[in-house]
């Protein structure tokens, strides 16, 4: 089992590797600067080298990256636009650079203006960024929670996205079961898991599914709200999470919690580990 949490980046970069390490993790999310801002330093060299060294001799694996907060690839607003899709070029430079391989964004929203709006526009963000990045990396497209204006929040809205990026080999999904379940898909009994794996699979193919972001919800199947609850403490449920932790289709990815903040992270991701046993 590969679990791991997100991580802080206060600090020098490198220090990412450290803090997972000393929390026991064998995988981690991180952000690869301030991601609530629109402005950040360029990173040095001397920073990149010692990032990637560092992780290059841990056994932590892989390494993460998420998008900031502030971006909007499906937003109709010009400016917004505009600078959301220099953000996601930029990130994907960095995370190559950090030899980061994944990138996670959110779909973001598209404001009203409906779904082919929104499509058009992440679609032509996610080519134009990877046409601008030869570094490899590969961008997770991230379910939504079914909240009001949101994009992705079913796999087929992120098919229709997929079907239109240009490069294939440079774009899978990171499925989050929070979001999965509040948008409707059952994830808390084992017949429930079993019908969404299989939706998934015909739909976009379980290949395309890279990591998973692990999270109870506060909310009710269907509730359309993006509310995350620590793993077995939520509507999931205990026996949900020990159900997916065995599915065949999910037990050899990277899990990584982006729950509530807790005082002794690794005392919880121990709780994790004994309950997949």
């Amino acid at each position: 089992m590969r679990l791991g949490v997100h991580v802080s980046i206060s600090g020098a970069i490198d220090q990412v590797v450290d803090r997972a390490a000393e929390l026991g993790c064998d995988t981690f999310q991180m952000f690869t600067r301030n991601p609530r801002g629109w402005k950040f330093k360029k990173l040095e060299s001397g920073e990149a080298n010692g990032f990637r060294r560092k992780l290059e001799s841990s056994k932590l694996a892989p390494a993460v990256a998420h998008m900031p907060y502030l971006p909007n690839l499906s937003s109709p607003k010009k400016g917004i636009y505009n600078k959301s899709v220099k953000s996601l070029i930029s990130e994907l430079d960095r995370c190559a650079s950090l030899s980061i391989p994944y990138l996670v964004t959110h779909l973001g929203s598209h404001l009203g203006k409906g779904l082919d709006v929104g499509l058009a526009q992440i679609s032509a963000a996610v080519n134009h960024a990877l046409s601008q990045n030869s570094g490899g990396v590969v961008l997770l497209l991230e379910n939504m929670a079914g909240t009001k204006n949101s994009m992705g929040s079913s796999f087929d809205d992120i098919k229709r996205i997929v079907e239109r990026v240009e490069q294939k080999d440079r774009i899978g999904v990171c499925l989050d079961t929070a979001h999965a379940y509040s948008a409707g898909y059952d994830l808390r009994t084992p017949s429930g898991l079993e019908e969404t794996i299989r939706k998934f699979d015909a739909i976009l193919g379980l290949r395309s599914l890279k990591v998973v972001h692990l999270n109870d919800s506060k909310g009710g199947q269907g509730c359309g709200r993006d509310r995350h609850e620590h793993v077995g403490k939520g509507y999931i449920g205990m026996e949900g999470f020990k159900t997916l932790f065995k599915h065949e289709a999910l037990r050899d990815l990277p899990f990584i919690m982006e729950t509530p903040e807790v005082k002794d992270e690794a005392a919880e991701i121990r709780r994790v580990r004994a309950i997949a046993g």
